[in-house]
């Protein structure tokens, strides 16, 4: 081996060392200095920074969180923090503009075009909102006010390719939550985001942002109910929400412009997860075959607790009874058969809760929609209300009207026409008497 170095030495042959990647030390400091310069030259002209900073040669690949920090705070931020590091700093952050609107939207759009040149720099502008959001506490009110605002205008302006989880998800720190801070930046987000945004947006910002299941979830715990839901935000003023895109009542929405529409999507998601758990323990107890009379006090429990409309209870009877036959696949017969004795098995609860001509024309309208839209029950319909009727579910004056006056529309003239002989013999049987 010494003679093949030796050999190598007195040949001239040169022996490749491999080179080691030596990183350039980090240098935020520089480069917040820079930029704040820029901000200064320009004394705070947005548009004129903008192209400044579209021609400069900073390295925002590496320093892209400092650049946020600057727009934001006026330089840069101690690690992990949002306090002021050394530097010199600029007076035209957003932290430092008024906690208006026509304030705080330029800088919205600044942003924007400085995405639209660098779209990299979005995930960065994710970590300093996240950092932001995470240490709320540490601003002052009124400098979360201005966050709040920035916050809704850039989901308005739909800042490329924000997130809305990026935004969310970091405000439900327990602490924040307990001290109700995220209550008031939420609270101001709504208000601002809804100057020019619909409730459906809304809603659908709000579903992105995985957080429309949980809007309770916001308030400190001692306030955490449907009724601190909506007593605090009908409290709050929007004049140009004068009405709900979620429920068909009116109620409220006028004599109180306030964030209404979101008190009533709120309440419209609990009673939905209410009727869910009812249909969900009903459909475990009629699969195990419980005691009518049990069954019959569940369901009247529920109602109770839970205010739920007689007519809803009627649909989810039906429902969750149908929902039980078991089916033979294409033996008609067999199907008839099996749906017909559910029908006879539990037509006493069915006939607890169809309590009005209203409730069992409602029950009519349901078993008409379900042998309309299942093809397995097109030729059931007759036999299912002549078992209604014979069970005492369906008072003939229901099927009267139903036939002579039923509105919906869906297989009408079908089953009209299959239910004339059972109808007829109705009318005879009438005169008889």
């Amino acid at each position: 081996m010494c003679v093949c170095f030796i050999y190598l030495l007195c040949s001239g042959t040169r022996i490749k060392t491999r080179k080691r990647n030596i990183a350039a030390p980090l240098d935020p400091a520089a480069f917040a200095d820079a930029v704040v310069q820029i901000y200064l030259d320009n004394a705070g002209d947005l548009e004129l920074i903008a192209k400044n900073i579209e021609s400069s040669d900073l390295n925002f690949s590496r320093y892209g969180d400092t650049f946020f920090e600057v727009a934001f705070t006026g330089g840069r931020t101690q690690p992990g923090t949002i306090k002021p590091d050394e530097g010199e700093r600029h007076p035209y952050s957003i932290i430092e503009c008024e906690a208006k609107r026509e304030a705080i939207l330029p800088s919205v759009i600044y942003i924007q075009k400085i995405l639209r040149r660098r779209p990299f720099l979005i995930k960065n502008l994710e970590n300093v909102m996240r950092k932001f959001l995470q240490s709320l506490e540490l601003f002052e009110e009124n400098e979360r006010k201005k966050l709040a605002i920035f916050t809704a205008l850039a989901f308005s302006q739909k800042l490329s390719g924000l997130p809305p989880e990026t935004v969310f998800q970091p405000l439900l720190k327990d602490n924040l939550v307990a001290k109700g801070i995220v209550l008031s930046f939420v609270t101001d987000f709504f208000k601002e985001y809804l100057v020019e945004n619909s409730l459906e947006d809304l809603i659908s910002l709000l579903k992105r942002g995985k957080m429309d299941d949980n809007l309770l979830d916001i308030f400190p715990s001692a306030k955490r109910s449907a009724e601190g839901f909506s007593e605090h935000f009908t409290a709050f003023k929007l004049s140009r929400i004068i009405f709900t895109l979620y429920y068909v009542t009116f109620v409220h929405t006028f004599s109180k412009a306030g964030l209404v529409p979101l008190v009533e999507y709120n309440e419209k998601k609990i009673f939905e997860v209410k009727l869910k758990e009812m249909k969900s323990a009903l459909t475990t107890q009629i699969a195990e075959e419980s005691d009518i009379s049990e069954v019959i006090e569940t369901v009247k429990q529920r109602v109770k607790d839970a205010k739920l409309p007689d007519i809803e209870i009627v649909r989810i009877l039906w429902d969750v009874i149908m929902d039980a036959v078991q089916w033979s696949g294409k033996n008609q017969q067999q199907n008839a058969n099996s749906a017909l004795r559910q029908v006879k098995t539990w037509a006493k609860l069915l006939n607890s809760f169809c309590t009005s001509g209203k409730l069992e024309l409602e029950l009519m309208y349901k078993v008409q929609m379900q042998c309309y839209e299942d093809a397995k029950l097109m030729k059931l319909f007759p036999e299912i209300v002549r078992n209604l009727y014979d069970q005492d579910v369906l008072a003939e004056d229901t099927i009267l009207y139903w036939f002579r006056k039923g509105t919906n529309p869906k297989g009408r003239q079908t089953f009209v026409k299959a239910l004339e002989p059972f109808v007829n013999w109705l009318e005879e049987a009438e005169e008889e008497e």
